[in-house]
């Protein structure tokens, strides 16, 4: 890598916008969105999809709620024609959709994607031509403005002459590589599209202004699109559309940027799949929408279902980063991550489901887009006691005190670094188990009785129990079960320990349901407080085992 100086690269040049209005603009409405996955996304393939494959991914796009798709580019191959005709011949595509094709401006590739589309309703031709600096010099080998002016018009004159094959259909224009050609010259050749086509404000013509190539930061788009939004004549006969990549790693930032300069549509694909860095990730500007209580149009709420019919159509897997669709972008690993989002979550429990969504770390509810709590939090080594006690509580039905959170994140936590892994909540339920619940060693409860005693306003048992493997007979009498025999503990003179915290609960809900005891004991030679945990069907059984559990780790 080339250090100081740097001398093959310059900063790209901004534009004189001083009372440039965008950065106070919001985005209020979603805008229209179009899908090229079948063109732009699929071109990118190592294995571009097939005609089987093509229709499963149309159908997800239509189901998804996307009016404009661009089905490709039929005049390329033969695969990318018989699809188009097949999408029209077995009437496939919806009559509120409209399917927009890809090609270039020249002659023979026009007429052929003309007989693609014979029979279509509504479609959109979409056609294109370089228009900057470095494509007329290094493409063209030094071509003018006006040869390059000149093949836009001409072939928006032949699409004009076929257009009667067509009715209803719809012009898209785009300079590309839009985002490094002058602006003066992207509205003069715009304006020369326009006014061969002659569209009006009721049926306008669609400008397609692309950031082909991501050359600098974001707001610089923003006021490209804003300059040529503000000097266009009849504005009101364009639909002013975006179609940003993501070379710099800022195609949702520019297309976002780009709307609030006065783009009013968007195209790109599922989850930015597309040439070299990709395409626009519609998923990821939808969702930002919602995420701001935008309606974005599009059904995005079974995310996890559309995830699986792109990877299985594109062979491309969805990283476990990306923002909403990824395996981990609602998982929290950081024990004050943990912490926080329990607490978010615990004061959620109850409230209605349109109540205003406040939870840190956490942008949205999960379950919006299909994805379940469950994996809200994992736990590894770097996780915290809160974690640990989540996952206990929301899959186990387990409310540890929160007094007892420190004791079972640092076991579960120690076995989780040990293996040098996450742990799966079945696991985590396992060694809490193991560690901490029903323990019978040195001291197990074999069989319990206990019977009300009147004179003394007590309650008496008799407990068969082991201690070492030997076998003995605890007998005391108390205020309930758990003072009785904490004083038959005592009565034996095995009680070493002063008791401190008693919690039960029921786990779920219904007469056949388990309870939950806990219990803290203080240790006696050093005040340590233990903590040990009991479940049986009956409550007070439950108590006596926490005790015992408490006991046991207490030795």
């Amino acid at each position: 890598m080339q250090r100081d100086p740097i001398t093959k690269y310059r900063p790209f040049p901004t534009v004189s916008l001083p009372d440039r209005r965008w950065p106070d603009a919001r985005i209020v409405a979603a805008p229209r969105w179009c899908s090229v996955d079948l063109r732009d996304g699929n071109q990118a393939l190592a294995c571009p999809m097939g005609v089987r494959e093509k229709l499963e991914m149309f159908r997800l796009l239509v189901a998804l709620g996307f009016k404009e798709i661009e089905i490709g580019f039929p005049a390329a191959s033969d695969t990318e024609f018989a699809f188009c005709r097949e999408l029209l011949e077995k009437g496939l595509v919806p009559g509120d959709v409209s399917v927009q094709v890809l090609v270039q401006c020249r002659e023979h590739l026009i007429r052929r994607t003309f007989e693609a589309l014979r029979g279509a309703r509504r479609p959109i031709v979409h056609i294109y031509n370089s228009t900057s600096p470095l494509q007329r010099r290094v493409t063209f080998g030094d071509a003018s403005r006006d040869s390059i002016k000149k093949i836009a018009t001409d072939a928006t004159r032949l699409v004009k002459s076929l257009a009667g094959r067509l009715p209803g259909m719809r012009l898209q224009y785009s300079p590309e590589s839009f985002s490094d050609t002058e602006l003066d010259f992207t509205l003069e050749i715009c304006e020369a599209v326009m006014r061969e086509w002659e569209p009006s404000t009721a049926e306008p013509m669609i400008l397609n202004l692309p950031e082909t190539v991501q050359w600098t930061t974001p707001n610089v788009y923003a006021d490209q699109i804003e300059w040529f939004c503000r000097h266009l004549r009849e504005r009101d006969k364009a639909v002013i559309s975006l179609h940003t990549h993501n070379d710099r790693g800022t195609g949702v930032a520019a297309t976002e940027l780009g709307l609030m300069a006065g783009a009013q549509r968007v195209e790109g694909t599922l989850f930015g799949n597309g040439e070299r860095t990709g395409n626009l990730d519609i998923v990821t500007v939808a969702l930002n929408l919602y995420a701001h209580g935008i309606d974005p149009g599009l059904a995005l709420d079974d995310l996890g279902g559309i995830r699986r019919v792109y990877e299985r159509c594109t062979r491309m897997n969805v990283h476990e980063r990306h923002p909403y669709a990824g395996d981990l972008v609602f998982t929290a690993f950081s024990g004050s991550h943990q912490d926080a989002i329990k607490k978010g979550m615990d004061l959620r429990e109850g409230a209605a489901p349109d109540t205003l969504w406040q939870v840190p770390y956490l942008t949205m509810d999960p379950r919006d887009i299909g994805s379940s709590y469950e994996a809200i939090i994992r736990i590894n080594s770097q996780s915290g006691k809160g974690g640990v006690a989540y996952v206990l509580d929301r899959e186990f039905g387990l409310d540890l005190p929160k007094a007892m959170h420190a004791q079972v994140g640092e076991v579960i936590n120690a076995i989780a670094d040990a293996a040098q892994r996450d742990l799966s909540p079945a696991e985590i339920h396992g060694h809490f188990r193991e560690h901490f619940a029903n323990l019978a060693r040195p001291l197990d409860i074999v069989n319990f009785e206990q019977r009300n005693v009147p004179e003394r306003d007590a309650l008496a048992i008799a407990a068969q129990v082991r201690f070492n493997g030997v076998a003995h007979v605890l007998r005391g009498d108390g205020n309930g079960p758990l003072n009785a025999f904490v004083n038959a503990l005592e009565a034996r003179g095995w009680k070493n320990f002063v008791l401190c915290d008693y919690r039960s609960h029921a786990i779920g809900t219904g007469s056949a349901t388990d309870s939950a005891a806990y219990v803290a004991l203080e240790r006696s030679a050093d005040r340590k407080v233990v903590w040990g945990c009991g479940i049986h069907s009956n409550i007070e059984m439950a108590g006596l085992l926490a005790l015992v559990s408490a006991f046991n780790r207490a030795q």
